[in-house]
């Protein structure tokens, strides 16, 4: 059953309803979100030439066009062929609820899949034009609108006409079907290509193929063998037959664009077919080939054709007689800088500051002792983003055998730990995947961008044949906070506890307890003289927030006994804080929060870790001792708090407006 897209339009309202709302006022739709004007075209320079916008009524009937295409944009016009040869897929990203007959209102709808949700965008029917013509995408064939509506729907859910400069026809796919994409170079693809792209065909998915060109003068030739660079081609099926005694793999291939066809070896012509059996040829034979359409042997497919494009359809894609599903799973994070960018490996001190996911393989391949799966590592929205000067990031990932415990891995795991598979190169694009055959086991899943400090949003998307377990590391959020220690007599301390309420007695003075005032002296004296800490002084506020941890007794100020067991939190944060300030610097970095408060007994996730990487670190992800003893402070309190609250431990708490 497929997901129920969800409407786009900035005001809320569906394609039915604004669709009614014109019908009744008997007005074209005109689309306020996507307005017909330059702005919707170009972004990052003045329009080259004179647009109109033309709904397809006032389209001149001549079927020349002017084509102010780049290069480069030809990815969509052949994402859009391979889309018309599944027609379950089609019906979804073209929904078949309108037209231009009675209900036509200027309004139509497309649907795409945008980070595993499927949105409805919403376009008028203007469209641009010169001269009366139309231009960028259109079928040759005047009269046939959809495929310009749908490249307007596409733009406008990039930002712009301008933002669909270069790209693949993957990226295309993946937004038409919400599969996950695989690329392989037929002359160094792995040997059991066939068995990949034959599973691949049983379960539904989109494959393309292509001839590289190595200049712009080889494009659309045609060669001795009927193929034409450059193109293109649909992958439309795969068989195996019988042969003079042996085994034969063959391939069928379409393309979309002409009636070129392959003249060699298992063309439609050919001898070949002549010497199989007749129920061989049949079956093979059952579904009729379009012109445009041939079969050709797989050794002859690797040494003429250079690229293979897989999409692969996830379970909500796929019709009901598919033969076989894959298994998915999906995570949403984010490369936040000064928390979670640790980029790559080379940079050790941070790398381990990524997300980390565990997967879990359970159960091997049929027919295999292995287990087969594909990662997609996507980043979001940065085509949308260009408006803005954002660009892809440089990314990548690694695969890590995973001990037992469900804990964030820290560095020393990475230091003493090669990876066991990993993404072949780190590179800028919207997803980078790769398909690994692995033992059933624990492993560990660490996304990365290239450079540390790079932010993005991702997602990850994990294709397995069998049922897989994935989660994500480090989710976990609680705290081991011993209790006070119960109150000594005078007489019982220790020369240290002495010279500590001499101290405490000089401040106090008659009342025997210590305001937020006189504590923030005490600290600033005291921490002055230590060198190895870097800071401007601790703040009053910093002060409050110590008086509310530690005042048992609500009276504002501290007495003794509770300054006595904040002094020794307060040695052990001090000591903390040294030992991860491991530059010295007398700050430490913010990517090494995570472990400072694990050490102090507290566990937070990584959303957490990184809204406090943004609010205490400088502009160079560092942390002086001030804002390093706030955060602690403000955590214990909040740990306790909801510690004495939760008294059933269920870890969920209900509270009133006066707790709160």
């Amino acid at each position: 059953m497929p997901a129920k897209s969800i409407s786009t339009q900035a005001d809320g309202k569906t394609f039915e309803q604004l669709r009614q709302e014109c019908l009744q006022k008997k007005k074209l739709f005109e689309d306020p979100d996507f307005p017909a004007c330059d702005s919707s075209l170009y972004y990052s320079q003045s329009v080259p030439i004179n647009f109109e916008w033309k709904r397809p009524g006032c389209v001149g009937p001549d079927s020349s066009h002017v084509c102010l295409c780049h290069p480069g944009d030809c990815w969509l016009l052949a994402a859009i062929a391979s889309l018309t040869l599944h027609k379950e897929t089609l019906a979804r990203v073209v929904p078949n609820d309108q037209g231009f007959d009675r209900s036509y209102a200027g309004i139509f709808h497309f649907q795409f899949w945008q980070h595993n949700r499927w949105l409805d965008v919403v376009v008028d029917d203007r469209l641009p034009a010169v001269r009366n013509r139309l231009v960028l995408l259109h079928s040759a064939s005047n009269n046939e609108f959809w495929s310009a509506l749908l490249e307007k729907a596409y733009a406008k859910l990039n930002g712009s006409y301008e933002s669909l400069k270069g790209g693949s026809t993957l990226e295309a796919m993946e937004d038409f079907t919400g599969g996950v994409g695989e690329t392989y170079e037929t002359k160094s693809a792995p040997t059991d290509l066939f068995n990949i792209m034959k599973k691949a065909y049983d379960r539904g998915s989109m494959m393309g193929c292509s001839i590289d060109i190595t200049s712009s003068a080889e494009s659309e030739a045609q060669t001795a063998s009927g193929l034409v660079k450059g193109h293109a081609y649909s992958i439309t099926g795969l068989e195996e037959v019988n042969y003079r005694g042996k085994k034969v793999k063959l391939i069928r291939i379409r393309n979309p664009w002409g009636q070129v066809e392959w003249n060699g070896a298992w063309s439609d012509e050919s001898r070949e077919w002549n010497v199989i059996d007749s129920s061989e040829k049949k079956r093979i034979f059952q579904n009729s080939m379009d012109d445009g359409e041939f079969w050709m042997e797989f050794e002859d497919f690797k040494a003429n054709y250079d690229k293979i494009e897989i999409c692969n359809l996830t379970p909500d894609s796929l019709t009901d007689d598919t033969k076989r599903k894959w298994e998915v799973n999906m995570f949403e994070g984010n490369w936040i800088r000064g928390s979670t960018a640790g980029g790559c490996r080379n940079f050790i001190d941070t790398f381990w500051t990524n997300p980390q996911f565990k997967l879990t393989l359970l159960h091997a391949d049929d027919n295999n002792d292995k287990c087969s799966v594909v990662i997609a590592l996507m980043q979001k929205n940065r085509r949308a983003l260009r408006k803005e000067g954002l660009d892809l990031q440089t990314i990548g990932f690694a695969l890590y055998e995973a001990p037992a415990d469900e804990d964030h891995l820290g560095k020393d795991f990475f230091r003493y730990n090669g990876s066991k598979a990993r993404s072949k190169t780190y590179i800028n694009v919207r997803e980078i995947s790769e398909r690994f055959t692995l033992p059933p086991g624990n492993y560990l899943l660490v996304p990365t961008t290239f450079q540390p400090h790079d932010e993005a949003d991702f997602i990850i998307r994990i294709f397995s044949e069998k049922a897989a377990g994935t989660m994500e590391m480090g989710n976990t959020v609680d705290a081991d906070l011993p209790d006070p220690p119960m109150p000594s007599l005078p007489e019982e301390e220790t020369d240290e506890e002495k010279g500590l309420r001499r101290m405490f007695e000089k401040i106090a003075g008659s009342d025997q307890a210590i305001s937020a005032k006189e504590l923030q002296q005490v600290l600033n004296g005291v921490l002055s003289r230590r060198r190895e800490i870097k800071f401007d002084g601790v703040s009053l506020n910093t002060c409050h927030s110590i008086i509310n941890l530690m005042d048992v007794d609500n009276s504002g100020q501290l007495e003794f006994q509770e300054f006595k067991v904040f002094w020794e939190k307060m040695k052990k944060w001090i000591m903390l804080f040294i030992s991860y300030d491991t530059d010295r610097s007398g700050k430490m970095s913010s990517y090494e929060l995570r472990i400072a408060l694990k050490a102090a007994g507290m566990h937070l996730n990584t959303k957490l870790l990184q809204l406090l990487g943004l609010r205490f670190a400088d502009e160079n992800y560092d942390i002086d001792f001030d804002d390093y003893l706030t955060c602690i402070v403000r955590l214990e309190n909040m740990f306790r708090v909801f510690q004495a609250l939760d008294k059933s431990k269920t870890g969920q708490v209900n509270m009133n407006i006066l707790q709160v």
